[in-house]
Order: structure tokens, then C-alpha cells, then sequence
């Protein structure tokens, strides 16, 4: 096991796989340490997806930018815009190709789900690089609508998807990027 404090500073979003698959039981492990994750109240709202059929994520990747497109035609303002021009290229996939796509969903109906599959998707990350995995939280992919598409993904009826993460080898791993100082408002007491 890496040196907890090592792991989080090495730790990188990686848009750029080998072409190897990540075998199922190796997911399954790590979906298992995702679950050891905090939750409100115990409640542990997260469920999960596992893709790794290619077509089947780049499908995926179209509703997502589909969907996003339109959104963003109908709010001109909206904080998606700054990847129009990159999601109207056909080529691209929000999934970045990965050999697999876990994603992480829960109830609409529980206060705390967004948060709590939040933790989940960062128990699942740590657990991959500590295996030399790589992976990146694509919020640009969760924007599936279509529900023969919801219903081919097992996405069961009242959930929504949280954090769809892919992962893969990597073929290299970036440099780490410029962290600001934390900003720490206020220290009352000692």
C-alpha cells in the first residue's frame, strides 16, 4: 500500500489510457473500498454502474454532449459554455475513450446523495492510483436523458447519476497542476 500522504499528492486525473482493459474483479475491489466511504446518517445511498463496452461509452458520451448542447443553446450563459466548441466536435468523447466507466448513482428522494456518492467517487480514485490506476471524474458525462439508454445501463427509476468516473492504465501521468493556498476564513479558538 502507498504512503496515504504520497498517494494524495500523486494523484492526477487521467484523460490519456493504454489499450488494456481493467479486469471486473479489479473494479469490484475497488468499488468495495468505495464503499467504506463516510455517508450521512450511515444511510450509504451510492450504487454503481460498471461499463466497459466501447460502443456502449461512446454512446453514452453522444447524450451527454447532445444533451449539454442543447442546454446550452437554451441558457447561452450557462457555465457549460466554455466547452461548446469542443463538445460539437464529433470526434470527441467526454469519456476520453477509457476502457471503463463506473458510475456512481443514487436516489433523488435522499438529502445527502450528492454528497455522499461525492465521497464515494473519491474513496474509488484514491483506491485506483493506489493500484496504478488512473482516473477522472467526468461530470460532462452525466447528462444521460434518453431512457432506453438509462434503462440499457441498469439506471433504476428515481435515481440520478452523481459521478461518472472512467478508468484505465494510463499512458502517462501530467504534472502535477499549481494548487492555490487554502483559504482558511476564520480559527476561533485554540
Amino acid at each position: 500500500m502507498a504512503d496515504f500522504s504520497k498517494l494524495l499528492v500523486e494523484r492526477r486525473s487521467i484523460r490519456d489510457f493504454l489499450e488494456k482493459p481493467v479486469p471486473t474483479e479489479l473494479v469490484k475491489e475497488l468499488i468495495r473500498e468505495a464503499t467504506l466511504a463516510p455517508s450521512s446518517s450511515n444511510k450509504q445511498p451510492w450504487e454503481f454502474i460498471v461499463v466497459n463496452d466501447r460502443e456502449l461509452i461512446r454512446r453514452l458520451s453522444d447524450e451527454s454532449k447532445k444533451n449539454l448542447l442543447a442546454d446550452m443553446a437554451a441558457r447561452p450563459d450557462s457555465s457549460a459554455g466554455s466547452y461548446g466548441s469542443i463538445l460539437k466536435n464529433e470526434a470527441f468523447n467526454v469519456f476520453y475513450n477509457a476502457p471503463c466507466l463506473v458510475i456512481i448513482v443514487g436516489p433523488v428522494g435522499v438529502y445527502s446523495t450528492s454528497v455522499d456518492c461525492a465521497l464515494a467517487a473519491a474513496y474509488f480514485m484514491l483506491a485506483a492510483a493506489n493500484r496504478g490506476l488512473g482516473t477522472c471524474w467526468v461530470n460532462l458525462g452525466s447528462q444521460i436523458r434518453e431512457e432506453k439508454l438509462k434503462k440499457e445501463i441498469g439506471l433504476p427509476g428515481g435515481h440520478t447519476i452523481v459521478a461518472p468516473v472512467i478508468v484505465g492504465w494510463p499512458r502517462a501521468v501530467p504534472a502535477a497542476p499549481e494548487r492555490k493556498e487554502p483559504q482558511i476564513l476564520k480559527i476561533i479558538g485554540e
